[in-house]
Protein backbone atom coordinates (compact mmCIF):
# COMPACT_ATOMS: atom_id res chain seq x y z
CA UNK A 1 0.00 0.00 0.00
CA UNK A 2 0.97 3.69 -0.96
CA UNK A 3 2.88 4.83 2.57
CA UNK A 4 0.53 8.19 2.52
CA UNK A 5 -2.45 6.23 2.26
CA UNK A 6 -1.37 3.84 5.34
CA UNK A 7 -0.67 6.91 7.31
CA UNK A 8 -3.96 8.58 6.11
CA UNK A 9 -6.08 6.11 7.11
CA UNK A 10 -4.24 5.67 10.70
CA UNK A 11 -5.10 9.23 11.33
CA UNK A 12 -9.01 8.85 10.21
CA UNK A 13 -8.62 5.15 12.72
CA UNK A 14 -6.87 7.37 15.90
CA UNK A 15 -6.87 10.96 15.43
CA UNK A 16 -10.52 11.04 13.65
CA UNK A 17 -11.92 8.61 15.50
CA UNK A 18 -13.87 7.15 12.36
CA UNK A 19 -15.22 3.68 12.57
CA UNK A 20 -13.62 0.39 10.98
CA UNK A 21 -16.17 0.43 8.51
CA UNK A 22 -15.82 4.35 7.74
CA UNK A 23 -11.91 3.50 7.51
CA UNK A 24 -12.66 0.51 5.23
CA UNK A 25 -14.41 2.67 2.49
CA UNK A 26 -11.75 5.20 2.70
CA UNK A 27 -9.01 2.70 1.68
CA UNK A 28 -11.37 0.95 -0.65
CA UNK A 29 -12.03 4.66 -3.06
CA UNK A 30 -8.08 5.68 -2.52
CA UNK A 31 -6.93 2.37 -3.70
CA UNK A 32 -9.01 2.47 -6.58
CA UNK A 33 -7.10 5.77 -7.79
CA UNK A 34 -3.91 4.21 -6.33
CA UNK A 35 -4.69 1.37 -9.04
CA UNK A 36 -5.43 3.90 -12.14
CA UNK A 37 -2.48 6.01 -11.71
CA UNK A 38 -0.09 2.75 -12.32
CA UNK A 39 3.09 1.26 -10.74
CA UNK A 40 5.47 3.00 -9.28
CA UNK A 41 2.95 6.06 -8.49
CA UNK A 42 2.67 7.53 -5.19
CA UNK A 43 -0.70 8.70 -4.15
CA UNK A 44 0.63 12.02 -3.63
CA UNK A 45 2.31 12.58 -7.23
CA UNK A 46 -2.09 12.62 -8.94
CA UNK A 47 -2.97 15.60 -10.83
CA UNK A 48 -6.44 17.09 -11.39
CA UNK A 49 -6.29 15.72 -14.90
CA UNK A 50 -5.13 12.72 -13.42
CA UNK A 51 -7.86 12.23 -10.80
CA UNK A 52 -11.03 13.86 -13.27
CA UNK A 53 -9.97 10.67 -15.60
CA UNK A 54 -10.28 8.29 -12.77
CA UNK A 55 -13.77 9.75 -12.13
CA UNK A 56 -14.64 9.80 -15.77
CA UNK A 57 -13.71 6.36 -16.23
CA UNK A 58 -16.29 5.38 -13.18
CA UNK A 59 -18.87 7.42 -14.89
CA UNK A 60 -17.91 5.39 -18.05
CA UNK A 61 -18.02 2.26 -16.29
CA UNK A 62 -21.46 2.76 -15.11
CA UNK A 63 -21.06 4.20 -11.17
CA UNK A 64 -23.52 6.15 -10.23
CA UNK A 65 -23.15 10.00 -9.42
CA UNK A 66 -23.28 9.23 -5.69
CA UNK A 67 -20.45 6.76 -5.90
CA UNK A 68 -18.72 9.53 -8.11
CA UNK A 69 -18.91 12.01 -5.31
CA UNK A 70 -18.18 9.81 -2.76
CA UNK A 71 -14.96 8.71 -3.96
CA UNK A 72 -13.93 12.67 -5.07
CA UNK A 73 -14.54 13.80 -1.02
CA UNK A 74 -12.32 10.56 -0.12
CA UNK A 75 -9.54 11.83 -2.47
CA UNK A 76 -10.16 15.56 -1.08
CA UNK A 77 -9.74 14.51 2.67
CA UNK A 78 -6.28 12.30 1.84
CA UNK A 79 -5.04 15.24 -0.07
CA UNK A 80 -5.82 17.71 2.61
CA UNK A 81 -4.37 15.13 5.11
CA UNK A 82 -1.23 16.10 2.77
CA UNK A 83 -1.09 19.30 2.88
CA UNK A 84 -2.16 19.35 6.88
CA UNK A 85 1.48 17.40 7.20
CA UNK A 86 3.25 19.63 4.65
CA UNK A 87 3.97 16.57 2.70
CA UNK A 88 2.53 18.12 -0.33
CA UNK A 89 1.91 22.46 -1.57
CA UNK A 90 -1.48 22.10 -2.33
CA UNK A 91 -4.59 19.81 -3.44
CA UNK A 92 -4.94 18.61 -6.97
CA UNK A 93 -8.44 17.53 -6.11
CA UNK A 94 -9.77 20.68 -4.71
CA UNK A 95 -10.57 22.70 -7.60
CA UNK A 96 -13.47 19.63 -9.11
CA UNK A 97 -16.73 19.92 -8.61
CA UNK A 98 -18.60 17.09 -7.40
CA UNK A 99 -21.19 15.74 -10.23
CA UNK A 100 -24.54 17.29 -8.73
CA UNK A 101 -27.38 14.74 -7.96
CA UNK A 102 -30.84 14.73 -6.32
CA UNK A 103 -30.93 12.44 -3.16
CA UNK A 104 -34.02 10.63 -3.36
CA UNK A 105 -36.24 10.74 0.02
CA UNK A 106 -36.05 7.95 2.62
CA UNK A 107 -37.88 5.61 2.29
CA UNK A 108 -40.45 4.97 5.45
CA UNK A 109 -43.10 2.56 6.41
CA UNK A 110 -46.93 3.13 7.67
CA UNK A 111 -47.56 3.11 11.02
CA UNK A 112 -49.41 0.00 10.80
CA UNK A 113 -46.52 -1.97 8.61
CA UNK A 114 -44.00 -0.66 11.60
CA UNK A 115 -46.28 -2.25 14.01
CA UNK A 116 -46.87 -5.15 11.77
CA UNK A 117 -43.17 -6.29 11.76
CA UNK A 118 -42.21 -5.69 15.54
CA UNK A 119 -45.35 -7.45 17.08
CA UNK A 120 -45.77 -10.40 14.02
CA UNK A 121 -46.04 -13.36 16.58
CA UNK A 122 -43.47 -15.66 17.31
CA UNK A 123 -42.59 -18.99 19.59
CA UNK A 124 -41.31 -18.40 22.92
CA UNK A 125 -37.37 -19.02 23.38
CA UNK A 126 -33.85 -16.47 23.36
CA UNK A 127 -34.40 -15.97 20.04
CA UNK A 128 -37.44 -14.98 19.68
CA UNK A 129 -37.48 -12.33 22.80
CA UNK A 130 -33.98 -11.12 21.41
CA UNK A 131 -35.66 -10.35 18.31
CA UNK A 132 -39.01 -8.75 19.65
CA UNK A 133 -36.42 -6.70 21.65
CA UNK A 134 -34.40 -5.58 18.67
CA UNK A 135 -37.40 -4.26 16.20
CA UNK A 136 -39.24 -2.72 19.02
CA UNK A 137 -35.95 -0.91 19.59
CA UNK A 138 -34.90 -0.03 16.21
CA UNK A 139 -38.52 1.63 15.66
CA UNK A 140 -38.87 3.40 19.33
CA UNK A 141 -35.44 5.03 19.19
CA UNK A 142 -34.10 5.51 15.79
CA UNK A 143 -30.89 4.41 16.74
CA UNK A 144 -28.98 3.09 13.52
CA UNK A 145 -27.99 -0.45 13.09
CA UNK A 146 -24.69 0.25 14.05
CA UNK A 147 -25.30 1.64 17.22
CA UNK A 148 -27.71 -0.74 18.40
CA UNK A 149 -25.39 -3.68 17.85
CA UNK A 150 -22.33 -2.00 19.90
CA UNK A 151 -25.10 -0.74 22.86
CA UNK A 152 -23.69 -2.53 26.03
CA UNK A 153 -26.08 -3.97 28.86
CA UNK A 154 -24.72 -0.59 30.73
CA UNK A 155 -26.06 1.46 27.85
CA UNK A 156 -29.68 1.16 29.28
CA UNK A 157 -31.51 2.64 32.02
CA UNK A 158 -34.90 1.31 32.37
CA UNK A 159 -36.26 4.17 34.73
CA UNK A 160 -36.11 6.59 33.22
CA UNK A 161 -36.11 4.97 29.82
CA UNK A 162 -33.23 6.05 28.27
CA UNK A 163 -30.12 4.75 25.68
CA UNK A 164 -26.71 5.93 26.08
CA UNK A 165 -25.82 6.16 22.52
CA UNK A 166 -21.82 5.73 20.49
CA UNK A 167 -22.46 7.56 17.38
CA UNK A 168 -20.78 8.21 14.57
CA UNK A 169 -17.06 9.77 14.43
CA UNK A 170 -17.59 8.50 18.86
CA UNK A 171 -20.09 11.14 19.41
CA UNK A 172 -22.62 9.91 22.10
CA UNK A 173 -26.42 11.06 22.84
CA UNK A 174 -28.72 10.46 25.45
CA UNK A 175 -31.56 8.52 23.22
CA UNK A 176 -35.03 7.81 24.85
CA UNK A 177 -36.86 4.75 23.92
CA UNK A 178 -41.09 3.92 25.17
CA UNK A 179 -42.46 1.53 27.21
CA UNK A 180 -42.99 -1.22 24.34
CA UNK A 181 -39.64 -1.28 24.01
CA UNK A 182 -38.77 -1.50 27.65
CA UNK A 183 -41.29 -4.62 28.15
CA UNK A 184 -39.41 -6.15 25.30
CA UNK A 185 -36.32 -5.28 26.83
CA UNK A 186 -37.33 -6.74 30.29
CA UNK A 187 -38.47 -10.28 28.50
CA UNK A 188 -35.39 -10.40 26.80
CA UNK A 189 -32.91 -10.16 29.74
CA UNK A 190 -33.55 -12.99 31.63
CA UNK A 191 -33.23 -15.30 28.82
CA UNK A 192 -29.75 -13.09 28.15
CA UNK A 193 -28.44 -14.02 31.40
CA UNK A 194 -29.26 -18.16 31.06
CA UNK A 195 -27.54 -17.96 28.04
CA UNK A 196 -24.60 -16.48 28.92
CA UNK A 197 -24.58 -18.75 32.11
CA UNK A 198 -24.50 -21.62 29.92
CA UNK A 199 -21.81 -20.22 27.71
CA UNK A 200 -19.79 -19.42 30.62
CA UNK A 201 -19.82 -15.64 29.28
CA UNK A 202 -21.28 -13.67 31.96
CA UNK A 203 -18.61 -11.07 31.71
CA UNK A 204 -19.83 -10.28 27.88
CA UNK A 205 -21.27 -6.49 28.26
CA UNK A 206 -23.03 -6.84 24.60
CA UNK A 207 -26.56 -6.18 25.51
CA UNK A 208 -27.64 -8.10 21.83
CA UNK A 209 -26.49 -11.38 21.43
CA UNK A 210 -25.93 -13.95 18.84
CA UNK A 211 -27.43 -17.84 19.86
CA UNK A 212 -23.32 -18.39 21.44
CA UNK A 213 -23.20 -15.50 23.47
CA UNK A 214 -21.20 -12.82 21.25
CA UNK A 215 -21.87 -9.60 20.64
CA UNK A 216 -24.48 -9.20 17.27
CA UNK A 217 -23.80 -7.92 14.43
CA UNK A 218 -24.99 -5.34 12.14
CA UNK A 219 -25.85 -7.81 9.09
CA UNK A 220 -27.12 -10.30 11.39
CA UNK A 221 -29.85 -7.54 12.33
CA UNK A 222 -30.44 -7.05 8.54
CA UNK A 223 -30.93 -10.82 7.98
CA UNK A 224 -33.91 -10.26 10.98
CA UNK A 225 -35.72 -7.01 9.68
CA UNK A 226 -35.44 -8.88 5.68
CA UNK A 227 -36.71 -12.48 7.78
CA UNK A 228 -39.71 -10.52 9.67
CA UNK A 229 -40.96 -8.90 6.41
CA UNK A 230 -41.48 -11.72 4.56
CA UNK A 231 -43.12 -13.38 7.07
CA UNK A 232 -45.66 -10.53 7.72
CA UNK A 233 -46.05 -10.13 3.67
CA UNK A 234 -45.62 -6.43 4.57
CA UNK A 235 -44.55 -5.06 0.52
CA UNK A 236 -42.34 -2.37 1.21
CA UNK A 237 -38.85 -2.67 1.50
CA UNK A 238 -37.71 -2.59 4.87
CA UNK A 239 -34.27 -2.34 6.29
CA UNK A 240 -32.95 -1.83 9.81
CA UNK A 241 -32.66 1.96 8.03
CA UNK A 242 -36.37 2.24 7.60
CA UNK A 243 -37.00 1.49 11.05
CA UNK A 244 -35.13 5.05 11.43
CA UNK A 245 -36.42 6.93 8.97
CA UNK A 246 -39.95 5.91 9.90
CA UNK A 247 -39.60 6.51 13.73
CA UNK A 248 -38.72 10.25 12.03
CA UNK A 249 -41.39 10.56 9.79
CA UNK A 250 -44.02 9.19 12.59
CA UNK A 251 -42.88 11.96 15.24
CA UNK A 252 -42.72 14.70 12.63
CA UNK A 253 -46.39 13.68 11.27
CA UNK A 254 -47.27 13.97 15.21
CA UNK A 255 -46.35 17.43 15.87
CA UNK A 256 -42.64 16.54 17.17
CA UNK A 257 -39.80 19.71 16.37
CA UNK A 258 -37.40 19.04 13.95
CA UNK A 259 -34.87 19.99 16.78
CA UNK A 260 -35.93 17.27 18.76
CA UNK A 261 -35.43 14.91 16.09
CA UNK A 262 -32.66 15.99 15.33
CA UNK A 263 -31.18 15.57 18.63
CA UNK A 264 -32.23 11.96 18.81
CA UNK A 265 -31.06 11.01 15.89
CA UNK A 266 -27.46 12.45 16.31
CA UNK A 267 -27.18 14.24 12.99
CA UNK A 268 -24.75 17.01 12.87
CA UNK A 269 -26.96 19.70 10.82
CA UNK A 270 -30.33 20.05 10.96
CA UNK A 271 -30.61 20.60 7.71
CA UNK A 272 -30.04 16.62 7.39
CA UNK A 273 -32.92 16.38 9.41
CA UNK A 274 -35.06 18.65 7.51
CA UNK A 275 -35.28 16.04 4.37
CA UNK A 276 -38.34 14.47 6.87
CA UNK A 277 -40.00 17.58 6.11
CA UNK A 278 -39.60 17.21 2.26
CA UNK A 279 -41.42 13.81 3.34
CA UNK A 280 -44.41 15.59 5.22
CA UNK A 281 -44.88 17.57 1.74
CA UNK A 282 -44.77 14.54 -0.49
CA UNK A 283 -47.45 12.80 1.89
CA UNK A 284 -49.68 15.84 2.51
CA UNK A 285 -49.36 16.52 -1.71
CA UNK A 286 -50.33 13.40 -2.37
CA UNK A 287 -53.53 13.45 -0.04
CA UNK A 288 -54.44 16.67 -1.57
CA UNK A 289 -54.23 15.40 -5.39
CA UNK A 290 -56.07 12.28 -4.32
CA UNK A 291 -58.63 14.08 -3.06
CA UNK A 292 -59.46 17.77 -3.52
CA UNK A 293 -61.76 17.93 -6.46
CA UNK A 294 -59.66 20.58 -8.56
CA UNK A 295 -56.19 19.66 -7.46
CA UNK A 296 -55.51 18.98 -10.93
CA UNK A 297 -51.34 18.42 -10.82
CA UNK A 298 -49.63 18.79 -7.68
CA UNK A 299 -45.60 19.54 -7.26
CA UNK A 300 -43.55 16.84 -6.28
CA UNK A 301 -41.16 18.45 -4.60
CA UNK A 302 -41.30 20.00 -1.22
CA UNK A 303 -41.40 24.38 -0.85
CA UNK A 304 -38.74 25.80 -2.78
CA UNK A 305 -36.54 26.57 0.32
CA UNK A 306 -36.59 23.35 2.01
CA UNK A 307 -32.99 22.58 0.88
CA UNK A 308 -31.72 19.36 2.31
CA UNK A 309 -27.88 18.69 2.38
CA UNK A 310 -25.75 15.23 3.13
CA UNK A 311 -26.91 12.67 6.15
Amino acid sequence: MDPDLAAFLQSLAIEKNASPHTVEAYRRDLMGLYGFMGEGRLLRSASSREIRSWLAGLRRSGSGLSTVSRRLAAARSFFRYLVRKGLTHQSPAESIRAPKAGRPLPAYLSVDDAVALVETPCPDGFLSLRDRAILEFLYSSGVRVSELCGLDLVSVCLSPEILHVRGKGGKERLVPFGSKAKDALCAYLPARSALLERMKRTEEPALFLNRRGFRLTPRSVERLVLRRRRETGIVPPATPHTFRHSMATHLLESGADLRSIQEMLGHASLATTQRYTHLEWSRLAEVYGKAHPRAGSVPSQGPADGGQKEE
